[in-house]
């Protein structure tokens, strides 16, 4: 993929005379934003737009066209180079990236697609009709159709379809000027030369060697005498939230991705690790809410579909609290004869749910970072047991003379609600700790076991305790 970068090049061509390019304007650009890239586009100064733009960052470039109509924004992708066309594109949103492709024509569609990282035109493709990726795959370059078919192929979310094919690969035979002439020519199409893979005669990846030791070797030592031979390298198959686990291990800008065989088919930059640790993140955040996850940002996304992502978790919630409405109902008797102690029921029901979040929320993102594992179940466990016991104990104990010196309650009714008070602390604590790390031993997402689902079971568990301890102190049959 991207055969040409040349900068001259354009995705429509823009007239530029000799007297043009002589006449270059020499202006400093760096207050050029949106406002000076639409007064040059009506103007119809296209010359001096493209002159402009090409001084300024393309992550930029991408923020001042966001919000720019649609005509608009196809006329500046018009003027760009091709392959800052293809950097701009990548940064924009999904949604008005098949704006723009699909308002473009078909060549200046494939001439952009082929100069995007072959990582990047997979993910569009897979956003777009099926009607519209053929027609798109049409009118690119055998190599980049290639690229995108072979990442096409691998399971979502694994390493395999996140990875790009644009890398640079040594022979663990040559030489050091033989291998700089190899990165001078394939460079500028790749995602990134800071490190050079080494393979053997089939491909196997045997080991790696950064550019600032071919800068520093000589021009006739042998790559194979120079390379790292202790290569981390990613399966094809291995899941994106664990590549993101190995990348912070490691802490690498780039790891090569390998078949069962060891054969390098790709590699994996800190950019793409960047994405898949906001989307991991973000998908956790909404199942600890009981929201079904959704790949659409919020203001993207319609009532109906944020309905169909809310509405699940909400009815089986509300159904599984029907429990702590049957367990109040059958103590209805013995809460007729104190009917204070109603009155501190949501008090207990709160803090235990509070409780069983707090720990809930610590373990899975320990378990999310690998600081914690299943086979840590019993040191997890003591350990939240005894922060609770201290917890349940401070809050008991304030509880108590609140309730004696401004609630004016009876002694035996205090004591009641603050042992009841401690237990379910205790108890909130213990399930918080053990759901989650139950949950990743059987294959589900920790986050799932979150705080709105801990807090239904620790609201009965809760009940319970009260009833039986008023039974037990009150006398309540």
């Amino acid at each position: 993929m991207g055969d040409s970068r040349e900068a001259e090049d354009n995705v429509r061509t823009v007239p530029e005379t000799a007297a043009e390019q002589a006449a270059k304007p020499h202006d400093s650009y760096e207050d050029f934003g949106k406002e000076e890239i639409l007064e040059l586009l009506h103007k119809g100064q296209y010359t001096k737009l493209r002159h402009a733009v090409q001084e300024l960052n393309d992550a930029d470039i991408a923020d001042y066209i966001a919000d720019m109509d649609e005509e608009e924004i196809v006329k500046v992708f018009r003027i760009l180079p091709k392959d800052m066309a293809a950097s701009v594109f990548s940064y924009l949103e999904i949604e008005l990236q098949q704006l723009v492709i699909t308002s473009l024509s078909d060549k200046d569609a494939g001439t952009i697609i082929d100069n995007m990282m072959s990582d990047d035109a997979k993910e569009l493709m897979e956003e777009m009709p099926a009607n519209m990726v053929k027609r798109l795959i049409a009118n690119t370059s055998p190599d980049t159709r290639k690229a995108i078919n072979h990442l096409m192929r691998y399971p979502e979310d694994s390493a395999g379809s996140i990875m790009t094919v644009e890398y640079v690969d040594l022979k663990e035979n040559q030489t050091v000027e033989e291998a700089i002439g190899r990165i001078r020519k394939m460079g500028l199409d790749s995602e990134t030369i800071n490190i050079c893979y080494v393979l053997d005669s089939k491909r196997t990846l045997v080991g790696t060697v950064a550019i600032r030791y071919l800068l520093l070797s000589e021009p006739e030592d042998v790559i194979g005498s120079i390379m790292h031979r202790n290569v981390v390298s990613l399966h094809t198959l291995m899941d994106q939230e664990e590549v993101a686990r190995m990348f912070r291990k490691y802490e690498f800008t780039a790891m090569p991705v390998v078949d069962n065989e060891d054969r390098l088919v790709g590699i994996i930059t800190m950019d793409d690790v960047v994405d898949i640790m906001e989307e991991e993140t973000t998908e956790d955040i909404e199942k600890m809410a009981a929201v079904m996850p959704s790949d659409k940002p919020y203001l993207k996304t319609s009532i109906f579909d944020a309905y169909k992502k809310r509405i699940p978790w909400l009815l089986l919630l509300m159904i599984s609290a029907t429990f702590t409405g049957k367990i109040i109902t059958s103590f209805e008797n013995a809460l007729s004869r104190y009917v204070v102690l109603t009155a501190f029921i949501p008090m207990l029901m709160d803090t235990g749910g509070n409780a069983g979040g707090q720990a809930s929320a610590i373990i899975i993102r320990g378990l999310s970072l690998d600081e914690i594992e299943f086979g840590d179940w019993l040191t997890v466990v003591w350990k939240e047991i005894r922060t609770a016991v201290l917890c349940g104990l401070t809050l008991a104990l304030c509880n108590f003379l609140r309730l004696l010196l401004f609630d004016r309650v009876s002694v035996a009714v205090a004591f009641v609600v603050c042992v009841t008070l401690l237990i379910a602390v205790v108890v909130a604590k213990f399930v918080g700790a053990t759901l989650p790390m139950l949950a990743k031993k059987i294959g589900m997402d920790p986050a799932v076991m979150a705080s709105p689902f801990i807090t239904t079971i620790v609201d009965a568990i809760s009940l319970l305790i009260y009833f039986r301890v008023a039974s037990i102190v009150l006398g309540l049959a």
